[in-house]
């Protein structure tokens, strides 16, 4: 399936979405705060990344921006997963580069159709 990038500083979150993913066959890496979420993206390349918005060392919205602003992930979905819900918000992260959103709390059926989704627009 994909290679897919979790970047979330809650561990029962990251659990929990690495288990979804994993249990419909995607490879998972995670990484705990933005700035080692920025260093596993180009290190790893991922089709896709999920992003959460509030982390330690750079945010969710940040790491987006990077990414979207490198040639190299022009193609790599990004996904952002937050309690943030506001049209604000959605509007932040749709600026910032994100191609979905997701808000917290979610149900694990709603996550795997979001991500086959995101796979699905090629």
């Amino acid at each position: 399936m994909a290679n897919v990038l979790v970047v979330e500083d809650d561990t029962d979150v990251a659990s929990l979405l690495r288990h979804v993913l994993v249990g419909v066959g995607h490879e998972v890496e995670v990484a705990h705060d933005g700035g080692a979420g920025l260093a596993a993206a180009y290190a790893h390349h991922p089709d896709l990344v999920i992003l959460d918005w509030m982390m330690p060392i750079k945010t969710g919205i940040e790491v987006c921006a990077a990414l979207r602003a490198d040639p190299d992930f022009e193609r790599t979905r990004i996904m952002m997963i937050t309690a943030r819900s506001s049209p604000q918000d959605l509007a932040r992260a749709e600026a910032a580069g994100a191609d979905d959103y997701l808000v917290k709390p979610f149900m694990p059926r709603d996550l795997r159709a979001r991500v086959q989704s995101l796979f699905d627009r090629d």
